[in-house]
């Protein structure tokens, strides 16, 4: 019998040999919103893991979008080209299907890099910029407040969103996310905690997932024709009177009538009170409720490191998909180890064939690509 995690499945139009994700992580390396060599390096590994797609880090619709100085954006003719010199050198050796996250970080934007304390940077120092939200609330007490949003904003934003699809389908994406998880813009809007408007955007749940369906619908209309859109949600934010799963279930829905090809479920992000009790597959459960209201496909991740794990989140219903990401950072031949432990098949570069340890002889097969 072949192990469920390396069934194939179909997310929209774009077909996966199997159902293992490669989540979108940023690296913080990028120059001005362009990737440089060491996105090559990255992402060129990533893509002979065997993984079933691979996902570009969240790349900022807006300089002021980027969660730091040093993201990687998709908002102008020079981070376009070099998101296509490095798609160019992946691509000459690997045919992974490639997606890539959309995002803006809203009141989250503007901060140095993780290693750096991942702080504020103030407006009016050095790589710094006002930062743009639903209300006028920081993330912290003591960050600045941003800017709420206006109309003029609004439509600023979702017109930036609409061109980074344009851009997406021209580079030959294969799909692409919106984020709208983890407290940046787009969760921002969804949390009552962070969404404290009092016109058409804010107040109500239907209110207050306007914006965020507002900028599916244009996202799906600038790329839907080349590929699906999918979205990564946050199930709940972890804070008492905070975004829910409940609502995240009905936010999935009216994404699924909408087009949407996929949920991914995380949780989180949004609050600094936040209270979450770490374990291995602790956000399994949000993916459940979400998959038992949608007939998508809905993606699970979070402490997901073991090939028996991912395998039984499948088997069991809990998701169609499971989402790799600090396991194959640590790991990068991860869904090679996966296919060794559940006895599968998986496609690896002629030049890697060698590679197969002696104990795993007869086990699995490694099929060159």
């Amino acid at each position: 019998m072949v192990a469920k995690l390396f069934e194939p499945i179909a997310i929209g139009g774009l077909s996966l040999s199997n159902r293992i994700v490669i989540a979108p992580m940023c690296q913080y390396s990028a120059e001005d919103g362009q990737m440089t060599d060491w996105h090559l390096m990255h992402l060129g590994q990533l893509a002979i893991s065997g993984a079933g797609v691979l996902t570009i880090e969240a790349a900022a619709v807006l300089p002021e979008g980027r969660i730091t100085y040093a993201d990687v954006g998709l908002y102008d003719d020079a981070t376009e080209a070099a998101i296509a010199r490095v798609l160019s050198a992946v691509r000459q050796w690997s045919d992974i299907p490639v997606a890539i996250q959309l995002a803006h970080a809203g009141r989250k934007a503007s901060t140095t890099r993780p290693w750096d304390g991942g702080g504020q940077i103030a407006a009016n120092s050095p790589n710094g910029w006002r930062t743009v939200a639903p209300s006028a609330l920081p993330f912290l007490d003591a960050d600045e407040a941003p800017v709420a949003l206006d109309i003029d904003g609004l439509d600023r934003i979702r017109t930036a969103f609409a061109d980074a699809a344009v851009r997406a389908a021209r580079l030959g994406i294969d799909a692409v996310q919106l984020h709208a998880a983890h407290g940046y813009l787009l969760h921002q809007f969804l949390s009552p905690l962070s969404n404290r408007r009092n016109d058409q955007y804010g107040g109500s749940l239907e209110n207050r997932m306007r914006f965020p369906l507002e900028v599916f619908d244009i996202v799906q209309g600038a790329f839907g024709k080349q590929g699906p859109v999918t979205v990564r949600v946050s199930g709940t934010d972890w804070v008492d009177g905070g975004w829910s799963i409940e609502e995240t279930a009905i936010f999935a829905q009216a994404l699924e009538a909408r087009g949407c090809s996929a949920i991914n479920v995380s949780s989180g992000g949004l609050h600094p009170a936040q209270k979450i009790a770490l374990a291995p597959g602790y956000q399994v459960p949000l993916s459940r409720q979400v998959k038992d209201a949608v007939t998508i496909p809905v993606i699970a991740v979070g402490l997901i490191t073991e090939p028996a794990q991912a395998e039984a989140i499948i088997a069991g219903g809990d998701a169609d998909a499971v989402a790799i990401a600090r396991a194959v950072l640590y790991d990068p031949r991860w869904p090679w180890h996966a296919a060794a432990a559940l006895g599968a098949t998986i496609a690896v570069p002629p030049q890697y064939e060698r590679s197969e340890p002696r104990e795993h002889r007869g086990l699995y097969t490694l099929r060159p690509a």
